[in-house]
């Protein structure tokens, strides 16, 4: 009886953190396809399920085109870190900053960010394709200085870690973004067709 209290109380946990969390949609890591046509190996999804990138304080750095799988791969981390008891967020960037903004308009800036902040891991996905103004470099600035060192942060982005420097659009700015996310951190650069289009064309066959 006090072992099926506790694994109650442990799945409402669980479903607690799940539901903070805000993911777009449910996702696990033993539904993702590993191949080297992918550029992803079981080895590699192995280190995602493990977690151990959370108590290391490192970054994934989630790069392809679009409809490979980096969002799923993102919630994936994301749901399986919720399951061991870790704070997770999810974010689409481009609605963070718009909630950063609105944010900035009724006071509660600061307290968002603290929010962000105490989070074990965050995801930032649909890293932008469009050069960041100063107001959103500033923000993500901010985040990304806040946790580094000391929390984890998945970015899922089609654009290559390469251009990330151009996208970010101020030098110094840039230079001290991707030092702080690029060093120490595991990259997947997801190769191969899109997967939705690979699943439509399963549906009609």
């Amino acid at each position: 009886m006090i072992e099926s209290e506790y694994d109650d109380r442990e799945s409402r946990k669980v479903e607690r953190l799940i539901t903070t969390a805000k993911f777009r949609y449910r996702a696990f890591i033993e539904e993702i396809t590993a191949s080297s046509s992918r550029n992803i190996d079981k080895n590699t999804i192995g280190r995602l399920s493990s977690c151990d990138f959370i108590s290391q304080k490192q970054n994934i750095l989630i790069t392809g085109s679009t409809g490979v799988g980096k969002s799923f791969i993102a919630t994936a981390i994301g749901y399986k870190a919720c399951t061991m008891g870790y704070k997770v967020m999810y974010f689409s960037i481009n609605k963070l900053f718009s909630r950063l903004k609105m944010a900035k308009a009724d006071g509660s800036y600061l307290k968002e960010i603290d929010r962000i902040e105490k989070q074990d891991l965050i995801i930032l996905d649909d890293f932008v394709l469009q050069s960041l103004d100063n107001l959103k470099r500033q923000d993500f600035m901010e985040i990304i200085e806040d946790r580094h060192g000391k929390r984890s942060t998945i970015i899922a982005s089609q654009l290559p870690v390469s251009a990330w420097h151009e996208v970010i659009a101020e030098q110094t700015i840039a230079d001290a973004i991707l030092d702080r996310m690029v060093h120490n951190s595991l990259r997947i650069d997801l190769k191969a067709e899109s997967m939705r289009r690979k699943k439509a064309d399963q549906k009609i066959s």
